[in-house]
């Protein structure tokens, strides 16, 4: 990434196109505007801001995984969540005892879990986002359910949680990484001076997106839209991506 100095306050928009990389062998990947490597830069007295777009995992790019993984075992008990049990303490033993008693260890776990795939058409997206910015996933899931997703992604970074497995594979305990951890993140890069964009897809987002300079629902229930409608409304990846376009073009 090259960064060019400028006066403060001044703001700078890059733009890398196929005219200004005539002669590099790039075998065409340039030639759709959509694919064009854009870099925006903004001066200020303490520095630059460069646009950074966090992205909830679960109904963004992947299905929701707990309720997918009940469908796929058949264990119609797993699709319990925080409307069901706002502990979420309680919840995750509660989740923990059902996969040891069904004698799921985290092998079995990630088979099926690798066997659901991202949704459709989310890794051309995430690609397509990650060549004109900075992109950083942030999920209440677990590191050790969403690795076999984020091979299919292409392995972008991502933020969660942790969980602890015994000697039998069998998981025994969680870690959060730290609590509110979407939010949290958020405003530690805005602490770094980074211009964030924020996208996500229920209530438990709507933290990070209002932290956000710009936050962004994608395909949420209808209850989401009634409650926060500052929030654009975006229902599939050429709506989000515009969104976040329009979002850039403001900051």
């Amino acid at each position: 990434m090259t960064v060019r100095r400028v006066k403060p306050g001044t703001t700078v928009k890059t733009f890398v196109t196929p005219d200004s990389i005539r002669g590099r062998n790039d075998g065409g990947r340039y030639n759709s505007p959509f694919r064009q490597r854009r870099l925006f830069v903004l001066a200020n007295v303490g520095g630059f801001f460069v646009q950074l777009v966090c992205l909830d995992l679960e109904g963004v790019l992947v299905p929701e995984i707990w309720i997918e993984f009940a469908n796929r075992t058949g264990i119609p008990e797993l699709r319990r969540t925080t409307r069901d049990e706002p502990d979420y303490d309680k919840l995750m033993s509660y989740r923990l005892d059902l996969l040891k008693r069904h004698k799921l260890g985290l092998p079995d776990i990630q088979k099926v879990i690798a066997e659901m795939g991202p949704m459709s058409g989310a890794k051309a997206f995430l690609d397509a986002l990650r060549r004109d910015f900075q992109v950083i996933i942030l999920s209440d899931t677990f590191y050790e359910f969403a690795m076999p997703l984020m091979a299919q992604l292409g392995f972008p970074t991502l933020f969660c949680h942790k969980l602890e497995a015994d000697a039998a594979g069998f998981l025994v305990n969680y870690r959060l990484r730290m609590p509110n951890q979407k939010q949290e993140s958020v405003r530690r890069f805005k602490e770094l001076e980074f211009k964030v964009i924020a996208a996500g897809d229920s209530y438990n987002d709507t933290a990070m997106l209002g932290e956000a300079h710009a936050g962004i629902l994608f395909h949420p229930p209808q209850n989401v839209i009634d409650e926060f409608p500052q929030f654009p409304v975006t229902m599939n990846y050429v709506e989000l991506r515009a969104a976040i376009d329009a979002a850039a073009a403001t900051l």
